[in-house]
Order: C-alpha cells, then structure tokens, then sequence
C-alpha cells in the first residue's frame, strides 16, 4: 500500500471541507489544494472521524473459535470503522494471566488490521474467588489497562475491593458486568408484563442497580476508577449521575443494541434478541439516550459478542445471551445521535473514539485529526442508507438489526497511516451488504 496519499475535499466533525495528507503512518498536512504523492481519494460528502475505539468486544480466541476468531472480528470491527478494540477475557483458557492476554496481544499483531488491547480478567476463571495476577497483566507486553470478568459480576464485594485497591495503585481501570446473581437465577428477560406473558423469567432492573451502587461506594472510599458496563435501566442512570455530580471516578458504557431495541421484540420468541442485560422498556431505552447525550454516559461500546447459529436457534430458554455489533455500531450512533436527537458529529466521535481511548489509555487512538498525529481515521458517508442483511464479515450471524434499513456507510477504515477497509471492497461486496 502506498506510504502517502492524499483525501481530498473531507468534511471534518465542525463541518469544515479540507484535505488530509497521510504520510509514513501520520497526518502530514491539512489545509486546502494541498499537494501529496500518492494516490488521490475523493471525500466530497464524506466525514472523517478520528478512528473508533470499541472498549467492549468479544473475539471468542482462544476456546471459541467456532463463534469467532481474532482475524474474524477484526474484520468485522475495521467493517465497522474501528480502528482498536478491547478484546473481553471470557475466552476458553480465561485471559487471566500473561500468557492468554500476550497470545491474544502477539495473535493480534500479526493479524494487523487494526489494534487489539486485550482486557485481563478481575478474578482467576472468572469464577469471584480470587483475583487474577492484575500487576502482571498490566507490565506485560500486552499492557492491559482493563480488568472485567465481563459475562459474570464481582459479586463479592471483598474481592471487588481488593480490585478495586489495586487499580488504584496501578492506575488501571475496573470494568463490572452490573448483575446481582442471586435476583438474576434462571432469568432471561426483563422482568415485567412482557416476561409474565410470554411465561419467561424476569430480570429485574434492581439486580443492575444495586451492583453499580455498591461499586461506586467501594470505588469513592479508594479513588479508583471504576467503569460499569452496558448500562440498560432508568435507576441505574440515575445512580451513575448523582456520582458523577459528586466527583466519583466512574465512567459508564451503553450498547448499540439497549439504544435502539425493546422488550418488546421477545414476543417473537427468536432468540436473536436474548442479551445480557436484556433489552428493556421504551422508559429504559429513552433514558440512557438522554444519558449518552448529557454526557451521564460516557460511550457507545457494543459488546460484540457471536454465537454460532445453533446458539441462538431453537427454545429461548436454551439460547445463549449476546448479539453482534461491530459492523452497525455507527449507524445506530448516527440514528440516534444525529437523526434522532438532533446533535453533531462530534458527539459521535466523543462517544466512539474521543471517551473510550481516554478510558482505555490507548494513546494513539481518539486523538484530533491535526499535523503530526497518527493517522487512525473512519472516512463515513453519512448520506448513504443501507438494509442490514447480512454482515458478512464476522464468522456468527446472530445480528439483531437483520431487515433493517440504518443510515450511513464506513467507506475507508485508516489504521497507521494504511488502508485496513477502502471503498473498493464495499463496492465488491454483494447487493444485500450494501
């Protein structure tokens, strides 16, 4: 690929037209009529947004290959116009120790579409009996920054203390999945007129919310910082603001999916939309926008998690929790952001590069797109609309927004300066990924 080129005639996130020439891996000059070697790419009517940063995804290797690869879903997250990912530890052996997460780390590498930083798990196994070797996770090549035992809660708040504490001393971030297990046994939806129905198991908003209240007292009392994953209830806003008003260390993520869909969509009995934490009432859904949009929530993170299609066929109760997420995430940030709620472009950045890198410590990613900086970039058409089929890139097919029609399209996915998505494979694509 060439080492410079030129992208001409881009809109920035203020609204502004420029051109953008990238250099060995860096943003070499902005500015109009500029001249730059290499080839020339039309932008005109295309918005260029520092590249996105997913601080949730689950890539399934090792143990999980049948739902997903690392290959695999780096494809599917730079299809998505992302340009790092924070790979979850709940693989099959559990990312725990220096050995998983520099496999994941070096596999990664080698793959090189984009940047994998791997998230250690809080407790060995995930099983919230002992802490894992955090420090070491931390100093070790793969220089994991975030700790989660995503897919199980730190029910015990000794050990989410100690995690807590230790964090702190090491400047990292713990990330809890906000799930009491004692009011969560055998759920499976959320708990109301829709789940008494449908003769299903109810999840209460409760079991979320009195884990992030105990968390941000624990994490306040050792000034640490603590990020609560797909927050999905009114209460549990509530709580994340009144912290917040109050100088807490917290930092909160909401999904694609707990923007966008509702409770309601169980009455199909697909489990296509089974998730953890399930999807909630019209009341949930319009509460954590306003939150995303206050700034009450920090990011969209879109907890990507495949299943291979005997997964999520056949009875609900049987089904296992997770829907993509990669591939749509923009779309559902445009949807509701801009077409939805009126606001700009820079929110979508704030929200899907800006905060999650800032959280995530990645130093080179969610940086303004200014002279000298790398060049990660998403170059998007905002004009375009798509039905959403089949993704196509992700190795599972348990997408929720099958027969949807979002707005928007990646068309160029920059990592370091190369092409890691340029619009030539869009076109190449099928009719039904359009």
């Amino acid at each position: 690929m060439a080492k410079e080129f030129l992208l001409k005639n881009v809109t920035l996130v203020d609204g502004s037209n420029t051109d953008i020439c990238i250099s060995d891996g860096r943003i070499a000059a902005i500015g109009s009529d500029l001249s730059c070697s290499g080839e020339i790419i039309d932008c005109t009517a295309l918005i260029a947004l520092p590249g996105l940063v997913d601080l949730h995804t689950h890539l399934r290797q090792p143990g999980g290959e049948q739902s997903e690869t690392i290959a695999t879903g780096s494809a599917a997250a730079v299809a998505g116009g992302f340009t790092a990912i924070h790979a979850m530890a709940n693989t099959n052996p559990v990312a725990d120790n220096v050995s998983v997460v520099s496999f994941v780390h070096d596999t990664a590498n080698e793959v090189g579409l984009l940047e994998v930083r791997p998230v250690g798990a809080v407790t060995v196994g995930l099983e919230g009996l002992q802490l894992a070797d955090i420090s070491g996770m931390h100093v070790s090549t793969a220089s994991v920054n975030v700790f989660s035992d995503d897919g199980k809660c730190v029910s015990d708040a000794r050990l989410m203390r100690e995690a807590l504490a230790k964090a702190a001393e090491i400047g990292a971030v713990i990330a809890q999945h906000a799930q009491e297990p004692t009011l969560t046994q055998d759920a499976q939806m959320n708990a109301g007129e829709v789940a008494e129905s449908l003769g299903l198991t109810g999840w209460p908003n409760i079991a979320e919310e009195i884990i992030i209240a105990r968390d941000i007292l624990l994490a306040d009392e050792l000034g640490a910082r603590l990020h609560i994953c797909h927050v999905s209830t009114k209460g549990a806003v509530e709580i994340v603001r009144a912290a917040k008003a109050r100088g807490s260390l917290v930092t909160a993520e909401v999904t694609p999916h707990h923007l966008l869909l509702t409770e309601e969509l169980a009455e199909t009995r697909d489990a296509l939309y089974k998730v953890n934490p399930p999807l909630r009432t019209k009341a949930d859904v319009m509460a954590v926008r306003e939150a995303l949009a206050d700034g009450t929530i920090d990011i969209i993170a879109t907890d990507h998690a495949p299943h291979p299609a005997d997964k999520k066929s056949g009875d609900w109760a049987e089904a296992a929790f997770g829907m993509l997420g990669l591939e749509t995430a923009l779309s559902i940030a445009q949807k509701v952001l801009i077409d939805d709620l009126g606001l700009g472009w820079f929110k979508v950045a704030e929200v899907l590069s800006i905060s999650p890198a800032r959280i995530g410590k990645l130093a080179n990613q969610g940086q303004p797109i200014a002279v000298g900086n790398e060049a990660n970039l998403t170059i998007v058409n905002p004009n375009a609309a798509r039905q959403i089929e089949s993704l196509g890139k992700s190795k599972s097919t348990n997408n929720p927004y099958a027969g949807m029609i979002l707005p928007g399209q990646v068309m160029h996915t920059i990592f370091r300066g190369q092409f890691s998505l340029k619009n030539s494979e869009i076109q190449n694509r099928s009719e039904g990924n359009q």
